[in-house]
């Protein structure tokens, strides 16, 4: 049988918390008990991946308490739509993303914005990567479902979303108050195959449906208690989110 995650592709945070690796994209698995919340799902073409690792740390797909999207581009819902229909997992958003998620528009970078930049080292790769891995593929969510009231959720690890505009209107970083930990999804990322930089950074800026708002929102991870990062692209950062935020901001 053909292995689905690399060896090193599930990284122990902690107790509860795993980051695991993708085929390009991460997500995050907070375990409690036996159950957990996912946060993100990769590509579609990552739906195998994805039930490897939940197997890797011991949960079985039932075990998904909710699928948390922290923006509904097709490398961060590859599988949610599976869990839900399969499992009847609730796949939960801000409200802003609802229906970007039900695909009543589609804010995603463009094969003429792609093919514009394609004379930048990685662009290239990076593209044929995605078309491979269902990057272009016409993926929705069927019920996607706003966080039911504001703060933390009831859901293992008790989340609380940070809304951050700009990558997507809806886009949300999630903090997991009891680990100290914050998952930032696309807000800001520590490596992408398209960037020569390493660290906390922005996407290139084709990635964004608006960029000068993503900078802007990087103002409202920065107040946030937590001293690890969990990128939606790129490895772990250890430190305070607010030294991940400057330097963001000086890369920028």
């Amino acid at each position: 049988m053909q292995k689905v995650l690399s060896d090193d592709a599930v990284v122990r945070v902690n107790d509860s918390v795993h980051l695991v690796s993708g085929s390009n994209t991460n997500w995050v698995i907070v375990k409690d008990g036996d159950s957990c919340t996912l946060i993100d799902t990769g590509y579609p073409g990552d739906r195998e991946a994805v039930l490897a690792s939940l197997s890797a740390v011991g949960l079985a797909p039932e075990a998904v308490s909710a699928v948390l999207i922290t923006h509904a581009h097709n490398d961060h819902i590859g599988a949610a739509e599976h869990l839900r229909t399969t499992f009847g997992t609730p796949v939960l958003m801000h409200e802003a993303e609802v229906p970007h998620a039900r695909r009543d528009f589609l804010h995603q970078v463009t094969a003429g914005q792609v093919l514009a930049q394609a004379w930048r080292p990685g662009v290239l790769p990076w593209a044929l990567h995605a078309v491979r891995s269902g990057g272009t593929a016409h993926m929705k969510i069927g019920d996607p479902r706003a966080f039911p009231a504001p703060g933390p959720l009831d859901l293992p690890g008790g989340p609380v979303p940070v809304h951050t505009p700009g990558h997507t209107q809806g886009h949300a970083a999630y903090h997991l108050p009891g680990s100290g930990i914050l998952v930032t999804g696309d807000a800001l990322v520590t490596a992408h195959a398209t960037s020569r930089i390493k660290g906390p950074q922005l996407l290139p800026g084709m990635f964004h449906a608006d960029r000068a708002r993503a900078l802007e929102s990087l103002s409202l991870l920065e107040p946030v208690p937590a001293d690890v990062v969990l990128p939606g692209h790129g490895p772990a950062y250890q430190g305070a989110v607010k030294h991940a935020v400057d330097l963001a901001r000086e890369r920028a």
